[in-house]
């Protein structure tokens, strides 16, 4: 999936909505203490909801110590390829 994701909300387009429809799940389980079943469905689902609240609602739900940390991270796993 290339994901759209910008710092303010956005809608789908026509063209968007169903493949993002698809990769929503029919109902949200929960086992073991983890939601959904795989960790890509995760990850959909994420990306799913930062198209269309976007990142910068993302940077008020943790301390930016902690984004600085996971960006630094990145950037040093992915040796300059992010």
């Amino acid at each position: 999936m290339e994901w759209d994701i910008r710092r303010e909300p956005r809608r789908w387009s026509r063209d968007e909505m169903s493949s993002r429809l698809a990769l929503t799940p029919e109902h949200f389980e929960v086992f073991d203490g983890e939601m959904l079943f795989t960790e890509q469905d995760r990850v959909n689902l994420l990306g799913v909801v930062l198209e269309q609240v976007g990142i910068d609602a993302a940077l008020r739900l943790a301390p930016k110590e902690l984004w600085r940390e996971a960006l630094d991270a990145y950037e040093r796993d992915s040796n300059g390829r992010g």
